[in-house]
Order: structure tokens, then sequence, then C-alpha cells
């Protein structure tokens, strides 16, 4: 009686589990971003509004200056 009583429980959590994560919110995902250095940016990267205009003209949506050497990189999803 005690393990038909325990087997019961354990099935009845399993049971729930399996409904709350299949009812659950949506989960939102992100979109991968890809990066490349920019070619065409020349110096160093002291404008963020600079380097997305400079990779908007290779071809990318945007940019941003990263590392130590602050160079630009372009950005766009993957």
């Amino acid at each position: 009686m005690a393990h038909s009583m325990r087997f019961f429980a354990i099935v009845l959590l399993l049971a729930m589990l399996v409904m709350a994560t299949e009812m659950g919110p949506m989960r939102i995902v992100e979109a991968r971003t890809c990066e490349s250095q920019s070619h065409r940016f020349k110096g160093v990267c002291a404008s963020e509004t600079n380097c997305a205009s400079v990779c908007q003209t290779e071809g990318f949506s945007g940019g941003d200056c990263r590392g130590f050497r602050r160079r630009c990189f372009c950005t766009r999803p993957c």
C-alpha cells in the first residue's frame, strides 16, 4: 500500500512537471549576431555612431567600438 501511494505521488508530480513546462510562458530566443572588423574604418574608434555609419556602407546593420585598442567591429544578424 505504501509503495503504491509513493508511486502515485511520483507519477502525479511528473505529470504536473510536464504540464507546467508545456503550458509555461513562451521563451524569447535571441538572434545570433555575427561580427567582423571593419575594413574601411580608419583610426581609433571613439564614436559608436561613426563606426555604425561606416559599417552600414559595408553592408552591415550596425557597428560597435570594442577592445583595448578600440577597433570598429561591424555587426549583423546571422
